[in-house]
C-alpha cells in the first residue's frame, strides 16, 4: 500500500495542522552551528502556509531526562525558521500546557507555532504504549490533521510519531515523501555498479546493514574506526585502533561471503596513525598491515584513511552509478584526520547517477567541510533512520502511514 500523502487529508484552509519535524539540530551557546534539518523541512511547512492552515510545529532536540532543560530548548530553532520562512513563529513553552494552548488559538490562518522540546515530556519516550497515547491525545486535542515529516524519527514507536498519526487523519509530509522515493531506489532498482561506502566508529552500528546490502551491490567500501576490525579479522595487528574483538567472526563471514558473492570488498591499503587522541597530535601515514610498525609501536591510534586509500576510493566512487554513504572516514572534526572523508564527499560529488550522503555524521562531515548539499544527489535527514530503511527493519512511522 502506498503511503498517504498530502494530498489524501483534503483541503487544508482554516484547519489546524499538527506536523512531526526534526529540528533536532546541533546548539552552541544558542546558535545553530547546522541547519540543514530545518532547511529540509520548509518546503512542507511552506506548502500548509500557502493552503491556509495553521500550522502547528512538533519537534526533539537532544536527548532530555523527561523535564525541562534550558540546552535543549528548541527557541533558538523558532527563531532561525522564522528567518528562513520570511515570517513570525509563535513559540510555545511548553507542549501541552497553557502556553500551547494559548499559542495555538491565537493562530491565524496561515500562520505558524512551534511547541517546546517533546522530549521535555517522559511520555514521548515512554515504554508504555498507554502513556504515548496518552500524550498524543492531549497534542492532538483541537487539530484536525497531522502530518509526519520528519523522516529522522520515523524508526522510533514514540507518541509523536506513532500514536498521534493513529489519533488523527495524517500523510507524511513532502520530506519524507523525498526520503522514502531515494531510498527505495537504493534498494528496489539502483543501477550498476552500485557503491555502499561505511565508515564510523563501530561495526556493530552497521551489522544489519552490511547483512542486508551485501548480496545487492557491487562494491562496498570500509573505512572509519570499523575498518580496524576487518584489518584484525584478515590477521592484521591494529596497536590501540578502535577494535570490537567480539565482533571479528562476524566480520570473517562478511569478507568470506563478499568473496563469494564476487563483491569488491575496498579495505585501506594505508592509513594515518596518531600518537595519541587530539587534533595536535603526532601522526603518520603507514600500509594498514603494518600499523603496528609506526613510530608510536602498539600505542598508535589510527584515525583517518591513507591518501593512496582516499585516492582508491574516490575511483571506485566515481566509477559507480550508484552510491550510499554512510560514516567519515576519519575523526574528520580534527583537520589533520579529516583528508579521508573529504576525499570521499568529493568523489560523491562527481557521481554520473544517484549519490546518497545517508545523513547523520556523514551530513554534518559534508557540511563542516565546506560542501554544499546541492553538490549531491540526496543528504539524507535521518541517519539512525535510513540505515534502518536499508535492512529492511520494521518503521513504525512510516507503517501507520500506510507504507
Amino acid at each position: 500500500m502506498a503511503i498517504r500523502t498530502l494530498d489524501s487529508l483534503g483541503d487544508l484552509a482554516g484547519k489546524t495542522v499538527l506536523i512531526r519535524c526534526d529540528f533536532n539540530v546541533p546548539v552552541q551557546d544558542g546558535r545553530i552551528t547546522d541547519e540543514g534539518r530545518i532547511v529540509a523541512s520548509l518546503p512542507t511547512l511552506r506548502a500548509l502556509l500557502e493552503q491556509g492552515a495553521k500550522v502547528v510545529a512538533m519537534s526533539h532536540l537532544g536527548r532530555p531526562k523527561g523535564e525541562p532543560e534550558a540546552k535543549h530548548s528548541l527557541e533558538p530553532v523558532a527563531r532561525r525558521l522564522g528567518e528562513l520562512l520570511g515570517t513570525e513563529v509563535a513559540f510555545a513553552t511548553d507542549t501541552v500546557g497553557e502556553a500551547a494552548q494559548r499559542v495555538r488559538i491565537a493562530l491565524a490562518d496561515g500562520q505558524l507555532a512551534l511547541l517546546e522540546n517533546l522530549r521535555f515530556d517522559p511520555r514521548e519516550t515512554s515504554k508504555d504504549p498507554a502513556e504515548r497515547a496518552a500524550f498524543a491525545a492531549e497534542l492532538a486535542a483541537g487539530a484536525d490533521a497531522f502530518v509526519s515529516d520528519g523522516f529522522g524519527v520515523v524508526h522510533r514507536e514514540q507518541a509523536s510519531v506513532f500514536e498521534i498519526a493513529q489519533a488523527l487523519p495524517s500523510a507524511a509530509g513532502l520530506l519524507v515523501q523525498r526520503e522514502l522515493e531515494v531510498l527505495s531506489r537504493l534498494t528496489e532498482s539502483p543501477e550498476r555498479p552500485y557503491a555502499v561506502v561505511l565508515g564510523g566508529s563501530k561495526v556493530s552500528d552497521k551489522l544489519g546493514v552490511i547483512e542486508h546490502l551485501l548480496p545487492r551491490v557491487d562494491r562496498l567500501l570500509i573505512g572509519g574506526g570499523m575498518l580496524f576490525t576487518f584489518l584484525a579479522a584478515k590477521g592484521h595487528g591494529v596497536a590501540a585502533s578502535l577494535l570490537e574483538e567480539d565482533q571479528l567472526e562476524r566480520v570473517r563471514g562478511y569478507i568470506a561471503q563478499a568473496e563469494q558473492a564476487g563483491v569488491e570488498l575496498v579495505l585501506p591499503t594505508d592509513v594515518v596513525v596518531a600518537a595519541r587522541f587530539a587534533p595536535d597530535a603526532e601522526h603518520e601515514t603507514v600500509a594498514a598491515e603494518a600499523i603496528e610498525q609506526s613510530s608510536f609501536g602498539t600505542d598508535g591510534i589510527g584515525l583517518d584513511i591513507g591518501p593512496d586509500s582516499a585516492a582508491a576510493f574516490a575511483e571506485a566512487i566515481r566509477g559507480s552509478r550508484t552510491v550510499f554513504w554512510n560514516g567519515p572516514m576519519g575523526v574528520f572534526e580534527m583537520e589533520a584526520f579529516a583528508a579521508g572523508t573529504k576525499a570521499v564527499a568529493q568523489a560523491l560529488t562527481e557521481v554520473q547517477g544517484l549519490a546518497v550522503v545517508g545523513g547523520g555524521d556523514s551530513a554534518a562531515a559534508v557540511r563542516q567541510l565546506g560542501f554544499d548539499d546541492a553538490a549531491f544527489g540526496h543528504i539524507s535527514t535521518g541517519g539512525g533512520a535510513s540505515l534502518e530503511f536499508l535492512e529492511g527493519a520494521r518503521l513504525p512511522g512510516l507503517e501507520v502511514l500506510g507504507w
